[in-house]
């Protein structure tokens, strides 16, 4: 029967107070045993210890994200709105008289220039006020020159008058003092004394008369007579050109150059004075007036440019700019209205319609730039998850500008090339081991 070997970490057992020669050696072979299965013990535990640490990096956490690259491209503010299109020219046209149309000379759709004729009202008996007018007119011209030109020889009539009043008196005079002298020397009786003074007093009279009429027709009286009938003369005048303007108010002509929209009335028909008769629009331009929230409105100014998008061809936007931001709220929607102009010369833009207006508030063309998904948020501050060496994501914090389609513009913070967390930032730990794809940031 076999011996069992000791066991690894027991020590063998004595046997009585001395150890034979031979049992003593089995004991030494016995210690080599031992201490041989003791340093291979400590390797398997040593060896058993790193194993651990291993599997403990093994299984270190990884999260499969979404990669992009920061990236220098073109970025702008924008405000997308609807519009109504309208005529940057038109003008209804309303007639002043009221009379039946005589003769229209276009149809809706016609084209026609500004001051061309299109319509003509009744206007017979403006025509026969026209040259009774015109008659009187005349007659008080011809009298004004008249009036003008005889002036300077009643002038000279006044003048003989008082020549031949101041003759009279002065020899009444003579004939007075005289008789006066014959009367005091008693050779004269005294009632010829008297009909010598009763003379003398009436050439005086008419002497003043004759130098007052004659200063009047100097100073005051020239004056009054040229302006009486200057005053004739426009007040005829007056009355002719209103009848003029009556007539002339029965010929309809377009103030503006453009496209006939609207002529409701047909020949014969009551034309109504301050009822349209005809509507005339200029198709080459067009004004689009879009209604935006204030916060929207601030960014914009004249000047900015825009594009307006039918919705038959939103492929295809036709350029335009800002032209009015007005100044006031609607009342009624505390809105801003603010009219994009732009130009039409193919008549694609239609007035009426409502079509999409994407107006450029600013414009950056060499932007750090990143999808607007790669933000996270978190206490009022914004941050972005970089990938860096080992693929570990590190929070960075990033001041952000303008946004434009799920695009945002980073002030500061990264710099172009930095690979970041496109999708999957929020709620990932700093530091957090990255498994990436990398997908296109345009």
């Amino acid at each position: 029967m076999l011996n069992k070997p000791p066991s690894l970490f027991q020590r063998p057992r004595d046997a009585g107070n001395e150890t034979p020669p031979d049992a003593a050696l089995a004991s030494g072979k016995h210690r080599s045993q031992y201490r041989a299965l003791a340093v291979l013990a400590l390797g398997a535990s040593i060896v058993m210890a790193g194993c651990g640490r291993k599997r403990a990096e093994e299984i270190e956490p990884v999260v499969t994200v979404e990669a992009v690259h920061v990236v220098r491209s073109e970025i702008r503010q924008q405000v997308i709105t609807q519009a109504v299109l309208y005529p940057l020219h038109q003008a209804t046209i309303v007639p002043k008289i009221s009379a039946p149309v005589q003769k229209f000379y276009v149809n809706r759709g016609d084209s026609v220039r500004a001051g061309q004729l299109l319509a003509v009202l009744e206007n017979s008996d403006l025509a026969a006020a026209v040259a009774e007018t015109k008659g009187a007119y005349e007659q008080a011209e011809a009298n004004y020159e008249t009036t003008a030109a005889n002036l300077p020889e009643q002038i000279q009539k006044a003048e003989a008058a008082e020549k031949s009043a101041k003759a009279s008196f002065k020899a009444a005079r003579t004939l007075y003092e005289s008789s006066k002298k014959l009367y005091q020397q008693g050779a004269l009786a005294g009632k010829q004394l008297n009909q010598a003074e009763v003379g003398l007093i009436q050439w005086q009279t008419q002497l003043q008369t004759a130098e007052q009429q004659l200063e009047k027709l100097r100073s005051v009286g020239k004056k009054a007579l040229l302006k009486a009938a200057q005053g004739q003369l426009a007040a005829a005048k007056g009355r002719y050109e209103a009848a003029l303007a009556q007539l002339a108010y029965s010929e309809i002509r377009s103030p503006i150059g453009g496209v006939v929209t609207d002529r409701p009335l047909y020949e014969g028909e009551m034309a109504t004075s301050g009822t349209p008769l005809m509507t005339v629009m200029n198709l080459s331009w067009v004004v689009a007036r879009a209604h935006i929230p204030a916060t929207e409105a601030a960014m914009l100014k004249v000047g900015d440019p825009a594009e307006i998008s039918v919705p038959e061809d939103e492929s295809k936007p036709v350029p335009g700019k800002v032209t009015v931001v007005s100044p006031a709220l609607d009342p009624s929607s505390t809105t801003v209205q603010v009219w994009v102009q732009a130009a039409n010369p193919k008549d694609e833009l239609k007035p009426g319609l409502t079509t999409s207006v994407t107006i450029t508030a600013k414009s950056v063309p060499d932007a750090l730039v990143i999808p607007r998904s790669a933000l996270v948020v978190n206490s009022g501050e914004t941050y972005v998850m970089v990938i860096g060496p080992g693929d570990h994501a590190h929070q960075t914090k990033v001041q952000t500008g303008i946004e434009q389609d799920g695009k945002v513009q980073i002030v500061s913070g990264l710099k172009a090339g930095e690979l970041i967390v496109g999708q999957g930032a929020y709620g990932l730990p700093d530091d957090t081991k990255v498994m990436y794809q990398t997908a296109s940031n345009d």
